[in-house]
């Protein structure tokens, strides 16, 4: 006989499902998070998200079963995922745990987990373009200030 999963361990689907609700609903209302998820309803991305974290910790294999291979990094290529948007991922996925009330053994095994994930995911350390501080940055001074014809070289 196997032991319990991590999965079992921590109360199976209904957990993850909790945990999984709580964080869209931060989410939701996150101005730089929400343009990420490009449906109309975050009900496919939470679906998607409880599956992957199911059978990550040792639950079902319907993620793979359904989509393959998980591919974290490549599915986020294509979202600005920057250190901002990481920080902001981690606050809301934080409420979540810890509105789960697990052991102090499991929430540290979940959120070391997500933390390692979410610093993965960084893919550009340049300004997102969403979100409130995105105003005027068409305008942005350049990485490198323009080089002055006066100034003594460097």
């Amino acid at each position: 006989m196997t032991p319990p999963s991590f999965y079992d361990d921590i109360g199976g689907h209904d957990t993850f499902v909790r945990l999984v609700d709580a964080f869209y609903a931060g989410v939701a209302a996150d101005e730089v998070l929400r343009p990420m998820y490009p449906e109309e309803d975050l009900g496919p991305a939470k679906e998607r998200l409880t599956l992957f974290l199911e059978q990550y910790w040792g639950g079902p294999t319907t993620y793979s079963d359904t989509r393959g291979h998980p591919r974290l990094r490549l599915r986020h290529a294509p979202f600005p995922v920057n250190p901002d948007a990481r920080d902001r991922w981690l606050a809301h996925m934080r409420a979540a745990v810890d509105g789960l009330a697990l052991s102090p053994l499991h929430e540290a095994t979940l959120w070391d987990y997500l933390q390692r994930a979410a610093h993965a995911m960084v893919n550009t350390f340049e300004p997102s373009g969403i979100g409130p501080a995105a105003a005027g940055r068409g305008d942005a001074l350049p990485l490198r200030p323009a080089a002055d014809p006066g100034a003594p070289s460097l």
